[in-house]
């Protein structure tokens, strides 16, 4: 029996790993256990455990605390994050799944060399990868296997109209979805009073608010933003935003990890602009990238007013900026829908149960001049 741990300190970490942490609790050579917790800054800065799995559908019986995972040792650990703090005693494989495909970039980092596999999105964090110099003949092995939390928009039936009816809305009324990135000065942060009083007042669409789950200014939007919900206006207090997006005829963002998810379904993206975040972020992520496809994807505005206007015409206008979007999704998604098997077939390679990886993945190799081995015929040549 093999001992596989999973552990994060941000609710937005779990999120991307439920399809993947299905088949594991399944598979009967395996053990799963869950740990981690909230991250608490305080006096005395800690994981807060309790809750932290309370909305996921997992075995109680196997979720531990942090000082527990710290005597103990794993055969596999599983990341969303690329934080050490949560390493156990010891994990013979750690295994790194990411929680996000910003154009932030964020995840394109010299710590991610921590973990011993990296399972990349597609092809385009497979050549940021090699571009900043992080695919290594000393550093982990790197695959390309897709990117599990958005399986579900391809193919596996989400039903709109019944989440809208549930959350107490027309499903005949155009849908906006608002979600902003987690960083300080953020659309939420700057704009986002305005933001829906100008398009509740418009009338005629329904607004969804999705506040981020682990931003770094520690705001109760749910407090603060209570009294706009009516019947057109809607907080979204579920941690998954996949069934939301899928619910949306078009999205509100500005440099949120959303906005590349979006691209799967390709309808229209609008950006608020703020400069003062993109600043910040600039000084923190070398590879931030606005240039490949940014907010090209989308419009960008400037102020709430301005925004009103650009949601109308990307309603009537859906097709603008549709081959970009479908440009980008085929660069940074490989296979999209099928993602979470393979995932889940490089844990447990990892875990030493099978010889092999998955068909479909595929291992880049550190010179590169190479095409990668490749475990399935077709696979994507990651230098072009």
């Amino acid at each position: 029996m093999k001992r596989v741990l999973f552990s994060g300190y941000a609710p937005v970490h779990f999120v991307c790993f439920p399809p993947v942490y299905k088949r594991l609790a399944e598979d009967p050579r395996i053990e799963m256990f869950l740990s981690g917790g909230f991250w608490r800054v305080r006096e005395d800065p800690s994981f807060e455990l309790d809750g932290f799995y309370d909305p996921f559908p997992v075995d109680r019986d196997r979720v531990i605390d942090v000082q527990q995972t710290r005597v103990e040792d794993f055969d596999v650990l599983i990341c969303a994050h690329l934080s050490d703090r949560l390493f156990p005693r010891s994990a013979h494989r750690k295994v790194q799944i990411f929680h996000g495909v910003s154009f932030k970039n964020l995840a394109v980092r010299e710590k991610a060399l921590r973990y011993d596999l990296l399972c990349l999105p597609g092809r385009y964090h497979a050549e940021l990868y090699r571009r900043a110099g992080l695919i290594r003949p000393d550093g982990p092995t790197c695959l390309v296997t897709g990117f599990p939390k958005t399986d579900p928009l391809v193919g596996w039936g989400l039903d709109r109209d019944a989440l809208l009816r549930s959350a107490g809305l027309d499903p005949a009324r155009p849908t906006i979805l608002f979600a902003a990135t987690g960083e300080k000065h953020n659309a939420l942060e700057t704009f986002g009073h305005e933001i829906i009083r100008a398009v509740s007042e418009r009338g005629t669409w329904n607004l969804l608010i999705k506040p981020h789950d682990h931003a770094k200014n520690a705001i109760d939007w749910f407090k603060e933003l209570a009294r706009y919900e009516n019947g057109v206006v809607r907080l979204v207090r579920d941690l998954d935003v996949v069934p939301y997006l899928h619910a949306a005829d078009l999205l509100v963002t500005d440099a949120s990890s959303v906005a590349v998810e979006y691209t799967l379904l390709n309808r229209p993206i609008i950006f608020m602009d703020v400069p003062h975040m993109f600043n910040k972020v600039r000084k923190r992520s070398p590879s931030l990238d606005l240039d490949t496809y940014g907010r090209k994807i989308g419009e960008v505005v400037k102020t709430p007013g301005e925004l009103v206007d650009a949601v109308a015409e990307g309603l009537a206008r859906p097709e603008r900026q549709q081959e970009i979007r479908r440009a980008m999704a085929r660069h940074v998604f490989h296979s999209p829908g099928s993602a979470a098997d393979r995932v889940a077939g490089v844990i447990v390679h990892a875990a030493g149960l099978t010889p092999d990886l998955p068909d479909g993945v595929e291992v880049l190799q550190p010179e590169a001049a190479s095409v990668g081995h490749r475990q399935a015929e077709g696979a994507m040549d990651v230098d072009s």
